[in-house]
């Protein structure tokens, strides 16, 4: 019983602090970035160039331009990212409603690219850190990645480079430029607000079900796990399990270990650079998810 509720008890911090992430994410583009044309990346800066060429609403556009990229999302996250989400982004669109009709905050282009970017990268961290989205950019990110040689982060950054020099084009280059320091300003910011926000991460798992969790990550992530025997100085013989998955799969990974252990200790790692197809699922691995997929259904 005590368990139930304590699981309950981080679901509901959990979504409360989405819906904190999603408002101040909302805020800061209404009353900072939009007024000043100044574009956040993925599928939100796309929204706003159509909506400043339109006059289509943006949070509308959001909503409608990510769903392809959600459904990727599901297919390679599961129902729990699809869940969270779905109630990131309808909130954050909702808050967008709202915010466009108060007054921007500063019309100083610095000022609003700094302030601006900053308060973004607090919310879209807080998303981020636990399990929702607000841009599906990055879901595509994670296929393209397991496809090709390029990481998750250079996919982004190549897809954001491509909006802001559309934006340069129709806007002015001086809105590229702030637009992208805007870029980096966010993305600095959501690394110190969220643990474990690193394009590439490594998990290190002490464990007494190192078998069953191991084939619990493989099912739910794709990922391979590397085991090793260890010894406690106190609890004795251990499995000591190694891993290595990008940022969006770590609140999963979370969840996996409080389901099969509580007793789990992990510990997440920096990754400067990763040699080697570790980090993606080659073909044989996903034909290898889709059997379990189908014994599980």
């Amino acid at each position: 019983m005590i368990k139930v509720k304590s699981q309950q008890s981080k679901r509901i911090f959990s979504f409360l602090m989405l819906t904190l992430g999603a408002i101040i994410a909302a805020y800061a583009l209404e009353s900072f970035l939009i007024p000043n044309t100044i574009l956040d990346g993925g599928i939100t800066g796309c929204s706003i160039i159509l909506s400043k060429l339109s006059d289509f609403p943006v949070s509308l556009l959001i909503l409608i331009l990510n769903i392809p990229f959600v459904y990727i999302g599901y297919k390679n996250l599961g129902k729990g990212f699809l869940i969270r989400a779905v109630y990131s982004m309808l909130l954050f669109s909702f808050a967008l409603s709202i915010f466009r009709y108060y007054e921007p905050i500063t019309e100083q282009m610095l000022l609003a690219t700094v302030f601006g970017g900053i308060l973004l990268g607090i919310g879209v961290g807080l998303v981020i850190h636990f399990g929702g989205c607000v841009d599906g950019t990055e879901s595509v990110a994670l296929v393209i990645s397991k496809r090709t040689s390029l990481s998750v982060g250079q996919v982004v950054l190549l897809f954001n480079l491509v909006i802001y020099s559309i934006a340069g084009m129709i806007f002015g280059i001086d809105r590229a430029m702030y637009s992208l320091l805007t870029y980096f300003i966010t993305f600095k910011v959501i690394d110190f607000v969220s643990e474990g926000f690193e394009q590439v991460k490594a998990a290190l798992i002490v464990t007494e079900k190192g078998t069953d969790m191991s084939k619990e990550i493989y099912k739910r992530l794709g990922r391979t796990v590397t085991t090793i025997r260890g010894k406690g100085l106190i609890s004795g013989d251990k499995e000591v399990m190694y891993c290595v998955l990008t940022r969006l799969e770590i609140y999963e990974l979370k969840h996996i270990a409080e389901e099969m252990d509580e007793s789990a200790f992990i510990t997440i790692l920096d990754v400067s650079d990763v040699i080697g197809n570790h980090i993606k699922s080659t073909q044989h691995l996903s034909r290898k998810k889709i059997r379990y997929r189908r014994k599980e259904g």
